[in-house]
């Protein structure tokens, strides 16, 4: 196995995704303050591209910091690992069988470090927040990644406050507090919760690792994308169905695959990306069915899935043209058809998903009956989360 100190990042910079204007990475940044878009981090790709080879892949350790020169972190000493990533791609035979599908596969995120895909994002983000010297971190969220964020926080010795609606998974307010973290309920929505989250960062000095507000969590999110198609043999599924709430995971896995393609890695195929959100909280679906770039935000969010309730989305317009570029499409799924697929999904595959996973699943048979996805193509849906999280309101929904 190769030892992780003898590959290097090979980070260049990191450039606006709206305007493409480019700053350095050796400080903190945030939005672009001039029009207030995220940025994304650049590498030097054909460098990145001598040592992070198809060969090289099986000497590697099994979690995302495999792919070390496409990810952000300079100096070894300071990734904070978990053992996040490198989750299994499992082969969905007895779902696919009763949908009549050929290749039904799950990417499934719940056996994650604090049991969910965000143990990535925040992997990433935590340790390039050490890097940079930022040991005070703040965030909004809806449950899985204040756990996560507290968690790695702990991990590395730093400070996490955490602004959390409510109304979140009482799971998740429990293990933010067994971390360590100083938990804040808000009254409100995440977007609330992510304003206050930002006042206490210039008030404070924290530094704030909101979805897409920093440019790092994606290049945890990313290594999704790299998973698959190596879990794949190097090959492309035909769809990827993905649950959105912020869209940083569309955003992630759609950089990836550009970059896999510069990296020789694939050529120009893409999956179609399927974007599904919850009906009582679908701005960017909604955006997409009008024709739109921008999302309006979405008044009054009711979904029992906390990571799809988020009425606001920063990368909007990313998410959009990924699905939209893809040749993809976007569509919503109801609370109940999430709690039937998450119940489908544990009984025919033993894999208990999360509700925005049971999304995903929901997605797929709306698709099938309109033909938009053919029996005979190889789709993966995106499970995001552990159900085990979501039991205080799962519960009820199933009858309990």
């Amino acid at each position: 196995m190769l030892d992780r100190t003898e590959i290097r990042s090979h980070i260049t910079h990191l450039e606006c995704s709206l305007s493409a204007e480019e700053c350095g990475h050796d400080m903190p940044h945030r939005l672009n303050p001039k029009n207030g878009k995220p940025y994304l981090v650049r590498y030097d790709l054909a460098k990145a591209a001598e040592t992070l080879t198809k060969e090289s892949m099986s000497r590697r350790e099994p979690n995302m910091w495999r792919y070390r020169e496409v990810m952000p972190v300079i100096d070894p000493a300071n990734i904070v690992t978990l053992g996040e990533g490198f989750t299994p791609l499992r082969e969905a035979t007895r779902l696919g069988s009763r949908l009549g599908m050929n290749s039904l596969l799950i990417k499934d995120e719940g056996v994650n470090p604090t049991g969910s895909f965000k143990a990535r994002g925040l992997s990433a983000a935590v340790s390039k927040a050490l890097e940079l010297k930022q040991i005070k971190l703040t965030m909004p969220s809806a449950g899985n990644a204040a756990g996560a964020m507290s968690a790695y926080a702990a991990a590395a010795g730093m400070e996490a406050h955490v602004y959390m609606p409510k109304d979140a998974p009482i799971a998740n307010q429990i293990e933010c507090t067994a971390y360590g973290a100083e938990l804040n309920l808000v009254d409100g929505f995440i977007t609330d919760a992510g304003r206050i989250s930002g006042e206490a960062a210039e008030k404070y000095g924290y530094f704030d690792v909101s979805t897409l507000k920093e440019p790092y969590r994606v290049e945890g999110k990313k290594t999704m994308g790299y998973e698959i198609v190596e879990q794949l043999g190097f090959e492309v599924p035909d769809v990827v169905i993905y649950p959105t709430g912020g869209g940083t995971g569309i955003v992630g896995i759609w950089k990836a695959l550009d970059e896999m393609e510069q990296l020789g890695w694939i050529g120009s195929e893409r999956p179609r990306m399927i974007c599904v959100q919850a009906s009582g909280c679908s701005p960017l679906v909604d955006a997409y069915k009008k024709g739109e770039e921008f999302a309006e935000p979405f008044k009054n969010p009711s979904t029992l899935a906390a990571g799809m309730r988020v009425p606001s989305a920063v990368g909007d317009f990313l998410v959009i043209r990924a699905v939209r570029e893809s040749a993809g499409t976007a569509l919503t799924v109801t609370d109940d058809q999430m709690v039937a697929s998450v119940q489908e999904m544990a009984e025919f595959e033993g894999i208990f998903p999360a509700p925005e996973g049971g999304a995903t699943l929901s997605a797929l048979q709306l698709l099938l009956e309109s033909g938009e996805i053919a029996k005979d193509e190889r789709v993966v849906l995106l499970n995001t989360g552990s159900a085990l999280k979501y039991l205080d309101v799962l519960g009820p929904a199933l009858g309990l």
